[in-house]
């Protein structure tokens, strides 16, 4: 049986953790699809899991992060990539599917709680989904099976670090 899984918080690691999963999948055996919502600069970890047959990445984002109110644009490639998790879910092509920043495209309103929550529950039973990303609403962490949220106690940011190739981007 698959389960539902969320990463939340203001602190670092959601997409790390989701990450760190799809390899312990990978190495049982299993296939792993990974959404990056609202993602659409080439991160690092795209370059290391390109590499991985097992693992296969799409993005759908733009170059940067929304920082303000969204644009048609990105309203357009958050709801390609739902119609995309929409199709494969309900197959057996992937044992798992994160949906990295997804938390995000529903702050954002790109797609609605219940749209997500129709497209999980569409899914093959045995499909593990992880979701991440700040900012879960109350109604996906009733949903999961699994919710962790990531504080932050102290980072370098707030001494002006930016982030650093191969540790935050």
């Amino acid at each position: 049986m698959g389960y539902v899984h969320v990463y939340t918080g203001d602190g670092k690691g959601k997409t790390t953790a989701a990450i760190g999963i799809a390899m312990r999948a990978v190495g049982a055996g299993k296939k792993v699809f990974l959404a990056q919502f609202v993602k659409g600069m080439r991160y690092s970890e795209l370059i290391s899991l390109s590499k991985i047959p097992e693992i296969t990445v799409k993005q759908f984002g733009l170059d940067c992060f929304i920082y303000e109110s969204p644009k048609q644009i990105d309203i357009d490639k958050a709801r390609e990539g739902l119609d995309l998790i929409r199709n494969i879910i309900t197959t057996n092509k992937y044992q798992m599917i994160i949906l990295d920043e997804a938390n995000i495209a529903l702050y954002y309103k790109l797609f609605s709680i219940d749209e997500l929550l129709e497209v999980i529950e569409s899914r093959h039973e045995d499909i593990e989904v992880i979701i991440t990303g700040r900012k879960a609403p109350d109604k996906l962490i009733d949903y999961a099976d699994l919710v962790t949220e990531m504080k932050e106690i102290k980072h370098y940011y707030q001494k002006g670090v930016h982030a650093r190739k191969g540790i935050e981007s």
